[in-house]
């Protein structure tokens, strides 16, 4: 437990967002490790479809030796700014077939035997990445639409979702444990989670407003497309919000908060992370 009171946190990936903006997302988790020694990182997502697979994996299996047991993988397709994908050398309308591929490839070459893959984006023999991670990495699929559905439940160990109510959230996830059931996955395990922007203010209009900003700025759509599924107020009416998802399986909340400084971003995270604690023990 860190001296915020968080255990596990998310960091994004971009390598050139819309106006240049980005972090490199397998970076900023090593460093976190490294900080905090007891700190598990969740990347998400991470543009697996501007890498290559065998880089990415040599990435991951380095940080496992530093800190193993230590990294969730969430891997998702981006698509928000197509430039991002072009300027890394990457045809937009490719990048989930890519992204497809690249995650049969981590599999593959993660589990420390030669893999040789001959495919549409990616030609390889006998490829080997040792040490192999150990434990292995999660690996958690973002996205909501069919295909990254059906991509969580084939590669997946877990659905991260965004942008989604309680009913839709509960169809999804039983859809992806349901299609990995049929083609013969077991996951003991499911790591579902949620990803929320929320904004924090013991007044709720004033933290609608503080969230709508940001986000305006960030993704450059009006936020009345956001706004029902972004709660706002004080971290008890944020849970109450968020406390459905836990009912249906979630189990990582990634939560943007916007408050009036850092600190208070800090601390109400804190403290929905506690509240929410709860209702996961409970599930």
């Amino acid at each position: 437990m860190t001296d915020s009171g968080l255990d596990h946190v998310f960091v994004a990936d971009h390598v050139s967002f819309h106006t240049g903006f980005g972090m490199d997302g397998l970076i900023q988790a090593a460093t976190l490790a490294a900080m905090e020694p007891t700190l598990t990182v969740q990347v998400g997502v991470f543009l697996l479809a501007l890498r290559h697979p065998m880089v990415a994996a040599r990435q991951i299996a380095t940080f496992s030796e530093s800190a193993p047991g230590r990294l969730v993988l969430g891997v998702g397709v981006g698509g928000e700014d197509r430039h991002e994908i072009e300027v890394c050398g990457v045809d937009p309308t490719t990048r989930g077939r890519r992204t497809d591929e690249a995650l049969e490839i981590l599999r593959g070459v993660l589990a420390g035997r030669p893999y040789s893959h001959h495919g549409e984006q990616f030609d390889l023999d006998d490829a080997l990445i040792l040490p192999a991670p150990d434990p292995a990495v999660p690996i958690v699929v973002g996205g909501r639409s069919d295909a990254a559905l059906s991509r969580a439940a084939r590669f997946g160990d877990g659905w991260l979702g965004a942008w989604s109510t309680p009913e839709r959230y509960g169809r999804a996830v039983a859809r992806v444990e349901e299609e990995a059931q049929r083609m013969g996955r077991q996951v003991e395990d499911w790591r579902h989670g949620l990803q929320n922007w929320v904004g924090v203010d013991h007044d709720r209009g004033r933290g609608r407003d503080r969230v709508a900003k940001v986000m305006e700025d960030v993704y450059r759509i009006p936020f009345d497309r956001f706004e029902r599924f972004c709660p706002c107020g004080t971290p008890e009416q944020i849970t109450a919000e968020l406390a459905p998802y836990v009912a249906l399986g979630c189990r990582d909340f990634n939560i943007q908060a916007i408050a009036a400084s850092t600190e208070q971003s800090i601390e109400a995270v804190a403290a929905i992370k506690e509240l929410l604690a709860h209702d996961v023990a409970a599930a």
